[in-house]
Order: structure tokens, then sequence, then C-alpha cells
């Protein structure tokens, strides 16, 4: 309940235009003390945690253990975590490709569903709580890659889940 409650507030803080992307360059050490806030910690949590889900728990287990394995002793960049990932998933899903699209984006996407008789229609846009003048820019542009879950009438039980990448506008 702790952690839903940070991450409703994170989210809040995240959905204004002046919030920052989780992964940024960064020129000065005044610029990396604002990197490591606590928007980035939340969402940096959710997004494995999205990911984990979206892997199953031991596909992302074993991609945590190659990252681990890989670089213990050195230091590390995110994308070395994504190719651990990679590595395990054996090129079915391009994690880096992903994950790329949530950590340097600001801000996440409203996904709206719309369903006409049995055809499924998703479609994605970025969200925005509240447009602050002074800090709007265009972020038309912006494209996230969803994973989404969800389950039909078919279910037997045993195997319920069924996974989409929304990596378009529309799907």
């Amino acid at each position: 309940e702790d952690f839903l409650t940070l991450i409703f507030k994170a989210m809040m803080k995240d959905a204004l235009n002046s919030s920052h992307p989780v992964s940024s360059a960064v020129q000065s050490s005044e610029q990396i003390e604002e990197m490591f806030d606590a928007l980035s910690y939340i969402k940096g949590a959710s997004l494995l945690l999205m990911l984990k889900h979206y892997l199953s728990k031991d596909v992302f287990q074993a991609g945590i253990e190659v990252y681990l394995h890989n670089h213990n002793y050195r230091t590390a960049q995110s994308d070395d975590l994504w190719d651990s990932m990679n590595e395990i998933t054996n090129g079915t899903l391009d994690v880096k490709k992903m994950m790329k699209t949530w950590i340097v984006h600001k801000g996440f996407p409203l996904v709206t569903v719309v369903r006409k008789g049995k055809i499924i229609s998703v479609q994605q846009e970025k969200f925005l709580y509240r447009v602050e003048p002074e800090n709007w820019t265009a972020d038309a542009s912006y494209l996230w890659h969803i994973p989404l879950t969800y389950i039909t009438n078919r279910c037997n039980f045993t195997h319920c889940t069924n996974a989409y990448l929304l990596d378009q506008k529309s799907g």
C-alpha cells in the first residue's frame, strides 16, 4: 500500500511537463544530484516491475543474474542491464529498445482502449495532468513501447495471460 502511494505521487509529478527523464546526459555534478530524486527512483522501480511482469519472474531473475555476473566489481550503464535481458530473451524481444522509450522520455503514456464487437483498438498519447505554459514543449513525437497484458473468455485458468507490445501510436 505504501509503495502504491509512492507510485501515485511520482506519477503525479511525472505527469507535469516540468518533469524529467529517468536517464539523461549530464554535464555537471549539480545535474547528477538533480537526477537522483524520488521520481527517478520510484519510476525506475515501477519500470523494473513492469518489465518483470512482462518477461516473467524467472526470465527477469535470470537477466538480473547475468547482469550482476557480467558487471560485478565494475561500473555499469543502464544499457548493460538491458543487454543482459536481451541475452536471456534470445532476441525474441529487444528489451533495450523497449526500455529506452521509458527512460529517455519524461512522463508516461495514456492508453485508450476501444472495443467494437470483437475488435479491440488501443492508442497511446502522452498524459499531461496540467499544462504549465512556462514549461510547455510539444511532445507529439513521444512513443513508448508499452507491454500490455490481457485475458480473454477462453481462459483455461492455467495460462490466462496474453501479451501485446504497443510500439506504435495505435494498434
